[in-house]
């Protein structure tokens, strides 16, 4: 307790005379000319500056605390123990003096505090009085290391049983009421013409396909045009509005599409999604039983171009799995980007898409408020194909921070909930707090052997992912990544998307800025 107690005094003590400082400085002002009478100038300002001596009185107590720590404890751990004031700092830099901080900077903060952690660990053995608290915190953490590795074994059960039988059945021959498939569009994806063509390639008797643009210098606008073409059979409409009706602007072109459909049942599909020619017709299958709200699709890579994409399918992987445990123990309640079909009448039950304007994670909330009225979100047999881009692993980290973020503001339990699914955080910390070599070892090749076990039933049996059977040594580098990210989401509230900038106030996206693409 004594050495908790003076070491908090010291952080708290240090980081508030420097927080007191930073602004005294920023009352003070600029230093703008160095000649004798400036400097003069900025001393006497100094002196008159009650937030200056604040800060100096609070960073002297913070010194003397310190020494009197040097006099307790050996300097190996006091030093690495006090860094803990450059975390404060950032918090105060954050919530105080509302600095933005990258989630570089926040990468670091987790690195300090893993570092303290291990200083503090190997200081309990010299206080007696903790010994019994820390074996207690001992058995936690190995208690909760097991969870995400029941976790990951519960989702492999879970795939077998969907993909061998448990998945819903339906006869795919006789139902086929009319589609509207529903493309809002933004920008170019590689693979685009080939992607939008299988949509075309479709073995069902009616539907049309809707395509929206902001305006004609979209780069998707000569592909469109060039499917029309190619497909003459096909009812293809391009529909190009500029107005931005709200800070989503999918959801924009969303409502615009819906008005301009003809058919009762409406398939939305991201961009970058391809299907079988009988795509249609098990969506629509699964529509029979009146239960049925809404139906969506697992998803997997056709390849990845780079090793951005590489970790992007393992996260797809890692969702699939998530979905899939979910799925099996309270049915979906949401739906996701690669398929979200719905009927008129459901899209009319819940307001249509003009509520979800400003809401950042529109299919999600529209899988949601369909099960909010009480009918079923069903998941389709056959996972769709995604054309993964060619990505750095800096993209690829900031779009998955971005996808964490939206999910904290709209489904904050399940957010924080991701901690008991982080099986390489806990090993770690399990293996830093094992009592022997072999057993830490034993952590990490538990952790090692399950998840790669289960991600290889879950992705290349299950989903027949071509990249997760090649590349399944990335996972545990992905589980890696997105740990730091999961910290990370915690204190970042700005998103990007498409050049555009957002921040998220209760849930919803207020435009803060926008950039070109590529910048």
């Amino acid at each position: 307790m004594r050495t908790a107690l003076i070491l908090s005094f010291v952080v708290l003590t240090g980081t508030c005379g420097e927080i007191a400082l930073t602004h005294a400085m920023k009352q003070i002002g600029e230093v703008h000319e160095f000649t004798p009478a400036a400097i003069f100038g900025v001393l006497l300002r100094s002196l008159r500056q009650v937030w200056l001596w604040i800060a100096v009185a609070l960073m002297a107590l913070s010194f003397y605390a310190f020494l009197t720590m040097l006099s307790w404890y050996p300097v190996s751990f006091v030093v690495p123990a006090t860094s803990l004031a450059y975390v404060a700092g950032a918090f105060g830099a954050k919530f105080l003096l509302k600095e933005r901080l990258s989630a570089i900077r926040w990468a670091g903060v987790v690195f300090i505090c893993l570092g303290v952690a291990l200083a503090w660990a190997d200081q309990v053995p010299a206080l007696p009085h903790l010994r019994e608290a820390y074996g207690f915190f001992r058995l936690f953490i190995f208690a909760a290391a097991l969870v995400p590795l029941a976790f990951y074994l519960f989702s492999a059960w879970t795939s077998l049983q969907f993909f061998r039988g448990g998945r819903p059945s339906a006869d795919t021959q006789d139902f086929t009421p009319p589609v509207s498939i529903l493309k809002p569009l933004r920008g170019l994806d590689r693979g685009a013409y080939e992607n939008f063509a299988s949509f075309c390639r479709q073995e069902y008797p009616r539907y049309e396909i809707l395509f929206a643009v902001s305006d004609e210098n979209d780069p998707a606008v000569p592909v469109v045009r060039r499917l029309t073409r190619d497909f003459p059979h096909i009812a293809i409409r391009l529909i190009m509005d500029a107005e931005r009706k709200g800070a989503n602007d999918k959801v924009g072109k969303l409502c615009r599409l819906a008005e301009e459909a003809k058919n009762p049942l409406l398939v939305i599909t991201d961009s970058d999604v391809r299907v079988a020619p009988d795509y249609l017709r098990k969506v629509a299958a699964l529509f029979q039983d009146p239960r049925v709200g809404a139906v969506t699709a697992l998803y997997r890579a056709l390849e990845a171009p780079s090793f951005g994409a590489v970790l992007d399918t393992m996260g797809s992987l890692s969702f699939s799995g998530s979905a899939l445990a979910a799925r099996t123990l309270e049915g979906l309640k949401f739906t996701m980007g690669s398929t979200t079909a719905t009927t008129r009448e459901r899209l009319a039950e819940i307001g249509g898409f003009a509520p979800l304007l400003d809401v950042h994670s529109d299919d999600y909330e529209v899988g949601r408020r369909i099960a909010q009225k009480g009918f079923r979100v069903e998941l389709l047999a056959d996972p769709v194909d995604m054309e993964f881009p060619s990505e750095s692993v800096r993209d690829y980290l900031r779009h998955e921070l971005r996808w964490l973020i939206g999910l904290r503001h709209i489904r904050p339990g399940g957010h924080f909930g991701l901690l008991m699914t982080q099986g390489i955080a806990w090993a770690a910390l399990a293996a830093i707090l094992a009592s022997s070599m072999m057993a830490s070892a034993a952590w990490i090749m538990a952790y090692l052997l399950i998840r790669l076990f289960t991600g290889y039933l879950i992705g290349a049996r299950g989903l027949g992912d071509p990249v997760v059977r090649r590349k399944l040594w990335a996972l545990p580098l992905h589980d890696c990544f997105w740990f730091f990210l999961w910290l990370a989401s915690f204190a970042v509230n700005r998103i990007e998307w498409r050049g555009l900038v957002f921040t998220l106030e209760g849930g919803r996206m207020v435009a803060v800025a926008s950039r070109p693409q590529g910048a």
